[in-house]
């Protein structure tokens, strides 16, 4: 070969060579596999946070949430005073929150049995002595700590999130069982009831959201902390399609069954069962949609409640974080109609006037809050809804800021558990 050949192969080389080598480094990372927000829109604000105002004051508050979290936990389901049913203390526990004893606990009557409901009025004795609260804090903490570290870089937010994650769902020592066999027990009645899979749909998709930024890199959660949790999220998902509580609680016809779907879909698209994923999407189109919400946008179910607007808030949540799950599996929930012009364009307006302060809300609440609707008047304008968009500026700000810049998805703001 010649020196000119030589040189020609040469230079071939080093340009495929380059050509293989720079788009690789030059890459951006990718952006996270969120089940209900959109992973790559938190990329692009992260790109822009140092030039978008609103987004900056956001972070503001988001770390603020998070730095509080540094100095508490982690929280384990074993800490508890005395185990479930069963003696188990790697199982979760929670207590009925609208169930009060009718006479004073005594020595051979514990609990001041029997138990009555009270709906929409809490036991405060449901906060001691169970899983709930401390449940709810791994919830909060992991998705505002691996937010704050998604867009800090902060390294001490992103190992506090995982200390907590290995705490409550991994170290053999202090794991939760993967299923909610005891949730919402009634003393001297029941041992758990289907009803308590709520205490985890209504948030749990956070932590799988939180489990994929967390994944994009974060120091102090290890490839084997993925894997590990990836089974456990895969056992739960097993047992709430298999189980009695789980099947029962699939069938309910109001927000507990709107929580199910999306707990359910989320599960099965953060497992790799996106085909799961979409029929649930799907089938909530006339399996709740047309069912549930009313030709006027209305909740009949929710609006039967002693507390109608946090139910009816509370059921779009769950409605409107079904739809950001169909955006990952080619489903516009938002784009249904029911037979009666049912959809949940309708139901976010039917919230608007109240919302807004335009008009009182017509039904029974024991505590209004306005700012309870705030997130889901955000989805519907996001997602194309003209009156929740002009809505949006006379929203009440929620305590702890309006976090929408930096995490697109609904959350009950005004919660009350159960």
């Amino acid at each position: 070969m010649s020196g000119r050949s030589r040189a020609a192969v040469l230079l071939a080389a080093v340009v495929v060579f380059g050509a293989v080598l720079v788009p690789s480094a030059q890459a951006a990372p990718r952006p996270p596999r969120t089940a209900v927000l959109d992973g790559a829109r938190l990329q692009q604000t992260r790109a822009r946070l140092d030039h978008d105002p609103r987004s900056r004051r956001a972070l503001g508050d988001l770390t603020a949430r998070a730095d509080t979290w540094l100095d508490q936990g982690p929280w384990t389901v074993v800490d508890k005073p005395r185990p479930a049913p069963g003696g188990d203390v790697h199982e979760y526990l929670s207590q009925a929150p609208y169930w009060w004893p009718t006479t004073t606990p005594t020595a051979g009557n514990p609990w001041g049995c029997p138990y009555v409901q009270r709906d929409g009025q809490r036991n405060p004795e449901v906060d001691s002595g169970t899983d709930r609260q401390d449940v709810e804090k791994v919830f909060d903490s992991t998705y505002d700590l691996s937010l704050a570290w998604y867009y800090t870089g902060r390294r001490a937010y992103a190992e506090k999130a995982g200390q907590i994650l290995r705490t409550w769902f991994l170290d053999p020592a202090t794991r939760m069982n993967p299923d909610l066999n005891h949730a919402q027990f009634i003393p001297c009645k029941y041992d758990g009831r289907a009803i308590g899979v709520i205490d985890f749909s209504q948030s749990y998709t956070s932590v799988l959201d939180a489990q994929a930024i967390l994944a994009t890199g974060a120091p102090g959660w290890s490839a084997r902390d993925r894997s590990a949790m990836g089974r456990w999220n895969a056992d739960f998902l097993d047992w709430l399609k298999n189980s009695d509580f789980g099947k029962e609680e699939g069938a309910a016809a109001n927000n507990h069954g709107t929580f199910y779907d999306m707990q359910l879909a989320a599960l099965a698209y953060a497992t790799g069962d996106t085909a799961l994923a979409r029929r649930t999407v799907l089938d909530a189109r006339t399996k709740r949609i047309a069912p549930q919400i009313a030709a006027d946008g209305s909740q009949p179910q929710e609006l039967a409640r002693t507390r109608s607007w946090h139910y009816s808030t509370f059921d779009l949540v769950a409605y409107t974080r079904l739809a950001a799950i169909g955006r990952h599996v080619g489903v516009n929930l938002w784009s249904y109609r029911g037979p009666d012009g049912q959809s949940l364009f309708k139901a976010v307006d039917y919230l608007l006037p109240a919302a807004t302060g335009a008009a009182g809300w017509p039904h029974p609440e024991l505590e209004f809050h306005p700012y309870a609707a705030t997130d889901v008047v955000h989805a519907a304008a996001d997602a194309g809804d003209a009156a929740a968009r002009a809505a949006v500026a006379k929203l009440q700000t929620p305590p702890g800021g309006d976090l929408w810049a930096l995490r697109p998805a609904a959350e009950q703001l005004d919660s009350i558990a159960g």
